[in-house]
């Protein structure tokens, strides 16, 4: 398993990549597979931890970003010949090197950051996997789409949540952080944000001079251990992306604590949400502020059990396994 080494696996605070990685390592592991994961040394995994890296270089200031992953990147494919099949979660850069592989290799296509990046896809000796059917590019052949999983024994139920809403996510305008402010505004609701600052520019000129710890709190970047505190008081989640989501796990987190989420008909968002049961799919903020006004139609219960059935742990071991065989009984890629 070649993981990112930006943070730690599983992150303190902010890293889906990471998360992801971590979790489906760990439940490889359960499952009876031997498995070797590649990522920070201080990273925490049941299963066999590997690499060069002492920790993520975003929490390294005197690390460079480009030589901690070529390097991570180099010494995990030095490897490769050990293992059955490696399982790419690095983005472009593995597949720029991907003929130094000595075994199958399978990528997760964890969102494109650019269209420039896809020639180094589109030349790599290495099978793909989407993370929801809308993100898949025309110029690649892929062999499945498998959604992300959560741990929903980690999510605690909230049966009754509260009247306020959260943004939960990196602050950014593909996030639509500021149409969330006047989603709450014209609902006549709180709004709590919860994430990284990814644009400092955006996040002063648009979000912070809402900020007034009553109507609108900011708490940065929430741990895991706070997802669930932050995600089950509210009484939605909102979602309004000005980009096409790639998948979104925010989304399915807070639908497993049982919040229901109002989010924009863009990209994964169609595929994850389902309509009356674990949240709205709106077009615009007059649509958003009708949604806020239907949530007591959603059953909070109905939404957390629907929710863990698609988006669970196990259901996504179980994807990649199969995965797994199909590659490995081909003979590779």
């Amino acid at each position: 398993m070649l993981g990112p080494v930006a943070w730690r696996t599983p992150p303190r605070d902010y890293g889906p990549w990471e998360q992801v990685t971590g979790l489906l390592a760990d439940g490889l592991v359960a499952a009876g597979v031997d498995v070797t994961l590649f990522a920070t040394l201080d990273s925490i995994t049941t299963a066999r931890l590997d690499g060069v890296c002492r920790q993520g270089y975003a929490d390294d200031v005197s690390t460079d970003g480009r030589v901690a992953e070529a390097m991570h990147v180099s010494y995990a494919f030095a490897r490769s010949g050990t293992f059955d099949i490696v399982h790419n979660h690095l983005d472009w850069l593995p597949l720029a090197f991907a003929d130094h592989c000595r075994a199958p290799l399978l990528t997760t296509v964890h969102g494109f950051s650019s269209p420039r990046i896809l020639p180094a896809y589109r030349a790599a000796r290495s099978s793909y996997v989407s993370i929801s059917d809308a993100d898949r590019s025309s110029d690649l052949d892929y062999v499945a789409t498998v959604y992300h999983g959560v741990d929903v024994d980690g999510l605690t139920f909230a049966p009754s949540g509260g009247p306020g809403l959260v943004s939960f996510g990196r602050v950014h305008p593909d996030k639509g952080t500021h149409t969330a402010i006047e989603i709450a505004r014209r609902a006549g609701r709180t709004l709590t944000i919860c994430g990284v600052v990814q644009d400092e520019r955006y996040f002063a000129e648009q979000v912070e001079p809402h900020i007034d710890g009553v109507q609108v709190v900011f708490l940065g970047a929430v741990g895991p251990r706070r997802r669930s505190e932050v995600l089950g008081r509210a009484a939605a989640l909102l979602h309004p992306i000005d980009f096409n989501e790639p998948f979104g796990l925010s989304v399915v987190e807070s639908m497993v604590c049982g919040t229901p989420v109002v989010a924009y008909r863009r990209g994964s968002m169609p595929e994850v949400v389902d309509e009356g049961v674990t949240g709205y799919l709106v077009s615009s903020v007059d649509e958003a502020v009708a949604a806020v006004g239907a949530l007591r139609k959603i059953d909070r219960a109905g939404c957390r059990a629907h929710a863990g059935r698609r988006f669970g742990a196990n259901r996504m071991v179980t994807d990649y396994l199969a995965v797994y065989e199909g590659l490995i009984g081909g003979h590779g890629v």
